[in-house]
């Protein structure tokens, strides 16, 4: 306890009166010692004990004899303050400079300095008592720390068989639990016990501890009900989602805005439609990967020199339906701002999220998967059934699947992320093993479709391609000038002032037009020609909405991974037969003419032919507003990946002898395939509905997207499982002297000749794409709505 008698009060009134610097620095020393108070005993305190937390913030002993230390300092320098302030008084009282100031100073003067002594030695009565306390405390904590202490020292990695991984990842986690700061985040400290927790309590690889202080598990309350999405009618917020700060984001802006009027009146319909179904509201994040800084984003700089945008143009219409449909959703462009909606800890990415993922669902691109993975650690593998991967050209079950596509040679550098293939979602349906996405073009009203047949030019054409490498493409001359003969031709192409493209000199240039203005241009042309680049764009669905006529390059031999540098590298083995060719397999003529461009004859009979053809706009139904709805909608509502049913697992034995339930599919009356038999029980969750299923046998060089569009249907990889069995080959009439189990994408298959059949071994591999000439394949075929491929007729 320090004390101080009256003659010293008096001299540091005065002299706290007189030395204003000094009475500062008082006022400052008082303030530094509350906070170095605070902040030296506010840590010992706040701190949790090891069995509080997973987190296990280690509070040892080791600090008991500090903080008393820290205690005592105090009460040091403000004995020693005491000390210096009664020095600097007494030789204040020698001089004769301040004799009778008292005189000329009122008394209220001196109150704050009276009251600042007063709090100094509150201060050191408060060190004293804190002192005492403090002391009791690490005393007891000293006996417990012991006994946690010598826990901690003695614990055994548990030979468990439940948790056969334990052992080896503690053997990691000791060479390697400093090569990331997310372990130490976590609590791991080198010790063996701290692996154990972390092991047992973050990641999932070893038993509990049965010292832990766990509170016993209480039953959990039920789920609050899910709050019902409803239609929005206003897209402002969606604009206020998706943020400034780049040309791709102020692109897209504007094209939600341009379309708002045609997106709100679409989901009115489906609202009518679906007659106040309900629906739960998703939780959903977009992280438009492509579009960071981290990947590039070499797709905002393009957007002013007529780079392609097609992706640019999906994702604006994905945000917009996702949005009208009622979802709660959050937009992201960067890596920081995914990390912390993901609730990533701070470190290299190999651990856990600190928390359950808050989003139901998330919808993102290649680059975006790619930096999910290496920032979420194991929680990309729990969660990733969660995620909807927007993917241009598709991937294709063989070269999704790891193992496989590494031991068959399928493996790329976009592949093997072993989802359901299902979850990567496209631009065009290319193959039904992928969900097809899409995106929309502008419709037009009764005026504006009355207005183009009247103003047609029956003599104009534009050319597809905005940039200056279009026109390089080799041997365009001389179709060209065949065109040349009979239409005038106009391009779009992006130009510097000081560098004009090479375009021939009878060529138009508009430069790079605004997308009204391209618009217009296109309700005026007769013709729109593509020079075989870029593929599969969104281009000439446009130019067909607008009265256009589309001329394509047929490609012989058809395009792919085996002879062309852009289909290298990517995760499909598709032959692509020409520049859009959903155009050509969807649409057709007369609004899609496919032709050999280096057969003179035919691409000028061609020309005459289209330039004499009335043709109407059209748009197929998929590619609307309402479409697109119904379509994500549907997707929303059916698809599940997260839970695993039985059924969609194959028999794990090989023989044949392998009991299986009896086959749900009955012969058709004409014989010639399999349907659902009427006696057999249906899965009311089931879908597709499994009332649309035939099953059909493939050629010998047909895939089963190609069997089943021959008889007016779509492959649908779902319904795989219901063909896996011995007995369909049975009732097909197909003879197998040996059935195995084998993992091979093209199965379930017969070759007929050595009648050898075979059964898929797993169930990612189930694959509508591909074809063997040794091989005829079973297919699941389906049903589906007109104009809207995606859905069978129940679906909706």
């Amino acid at each position: 306890m320090i004390t101080v008698n009256a003659d010293g009060k008096i001299m540091v009134r005065r002299c706290l009166v007189t030395l204003r610097p000094f009475r500062i620095f008082v006022l400052g020393i008082g303030f530094f010692t509350l906070c170095f108070l605070m902040t030296s005993l506010g840590g010992q305190f706040s701190a949790k004990r090891l069995g509080d937390s997973p987190f296990t913030i280690r509070t040892e002993v080791m600090g008991a004899l500090e903080s008393r230390g820290v205690l005592r300092r105090m009460s040091d320098m403000l004995e020693m303050l005491m000390k210096r302030m009664d020095i600097l008084a007494r030789l204040e009282n020698s001089t004769d400079f301040h004799k009778g100031d008292e005189a000329r100073f009122p008394l209220d003067r001196f109150q704050p300095a009276a009251g600042l002594m007063e709090r100094i030695q509150a201060i050191a009565q408060n060190v004293s008592d804190i002192a005492i306390k403090v002391d009791q405390i690490l005393r007891n904590s000293l006996l417990n720390g012991k006994v946690v202490e010598g826990r901690r020292d003695q614990c055994e990695v548990p030979r468990d068989p439940k948790y056969p991984d334990c052992a080896g990842k503690v053997e990691w986690m000791r060479a390697r639990w400093t090569s990331d700061p997310c372990y130490a985040f976590f609590g791991v400290d080198g010790t063996e016990c701290s692996f154990l927790i972390y092991l047992s309590e973050v990641e999932w690889f070893c038993p509990p501890l049965p010292w832990r202080n766990r509170t016993a598990a209480l039953p959990s309350p039920p789920p609050l009900p899910r709050v019902q999405a409803a239609f929005r009618s206003d897209m402002a917020h969606l604009l206020e989602l998706i943020g400034t700060g780049k040309e791709s984001l102020s692109f897209m802006k504007k094209r939600i805005r341009h379309l708002a009027q045609q997106w709100l009146r679409a989901a009115r319909h489906l609202k009518q439609k679906l007659k106040g179904r309900q629906r739960d509201q998703k939780y959903i994040l977009i992280h438009i990967g492509f579009l960071t800084e981290e990947s590039g984003d070499v797709f905002s700089p393009r957007v002013l020199k007529g780079g392609p945008l097609g992706e640019m143009v999906q994702w604006a219409d994905i945000l917009a339906a996702l949005f009208l449909l009622g979802h709660s959703l959050r937009v992201t462009v960067s890596l920081k701002e995914l990390q912390s909606h993901l609730g990533v800890p701070p470190g290299r990415g190999n651990c856990p999220l600190t928390n359950p993922l808050p989003f139901d669902l998330i919808y993102t691109d290649y680059h975006g998967l790619q930096q999910m993975k290496q920032h979420m650690g194991l929680s990309f593998k729990k969660y990733r059934c969660r995620v909807r991967v927007i993917d241009t050209f598709g991937t294709e079950p063989a070269y999704n699947h790891e193992e496989y596509a590494t031991l068959r040679g399928y493996r790329t550098n976009w592949g093997y992320w072993n989802l359901q293939p299902t979850q990567f979602m496209t631009m065009f349906p290319h193959t039904p093993d992928n969900s097809f996405m899409g995106f929309v073009s502008e419709e037009l009203n009764k005026t504006e479709r009355q207005y183009i047949k009247s103003n047609k030019v029956s003599s104009m054409a534009v050319v597809y391609g905005k940039e200056a490498s279009i026109w390089k493409v080799g041997g365009k001359e001389k179709f060209l000038a065949i065109l040349n003969k009979y239409m005038e031709i106009h391009g779009t192409v992006y130009y510097e002032t000081q560098r004009p493209p090479e375009v021939p000199a009878f060529v138009k240039n508009h430069g790079l037009l605004p997308q009204h203005e391209f618009q217009q241009l296109l309700r005026k042309a007769k013709l729109f020609i593509g020079f075989g680049f870029p593929y599969e764009g969104p281009a000439p669905l446009e130019a067909i909405a607008n009265g256009c006529v589309f001329l394509q390059a047929r490609f012989n031999p058809p395009h792919s991974s085996l002879n062309h540098e852009f289909f290298r590298g990517k995760p499909t083995s598709r032959e692509v037969s020409s520049q859009h060719p959903y155009a050509e397999d969807f649409i057709g003529k007369p609004h899609v003419w496919t032709v050999d461009y280096n057969n003179s004859e035919e691409f000028e009979a061609a020309i005459k032919t289209i330039m004499r053809t009335q043709v109407d706009p059209y748009l197929p139904y998929e590619y609307t507003c309402e479409g697109m709805l119904e379509r994500i909608h549907a997707y929303i509502q059916h698809q599940d990946f997260c839970t695993t049913s039985s059924s969609h697992q194959p028999p794990k034995a090989k023989s044949p002898a392998m009991q299986s339930p009896p086959s749900p599919l009955a012969l058709s009356p004409n014989a010639t395939h399999l349907v659902w038999s009427p006696s057999a029980s249906r899965d009311p969750r089931a879908w597709p509905p499994v009332d649309s299923l035939q099953v059909w046998v493939s050629e010998t060089r047909h895939a089963c997207t190609e069997t089943c569009r021959r008889h007016g249907l779509v492959c649908e990889p779902t319904f795989f499982r219901f063909l896996n069995k011995k007995e369909v080959f049975l009732q097909l009439s197909i003879p197998c002297d040996s059935t195995e189990y084998e993992m091979n994408h093209l199965y379930p298959a017969v070759a007929e000749n050595v009648h050898e059949c075979y059964l898929q071994k797993e169930p990612l591999l189930f694959s509508c794409a591909g074809y063997n000439t040794k091989y005829r394949r079973l297919c699941p075929c389906r049903d589906y709505r007109k104009g809207q491929v995606a859905l069978c007729r129940d679906c909706l």
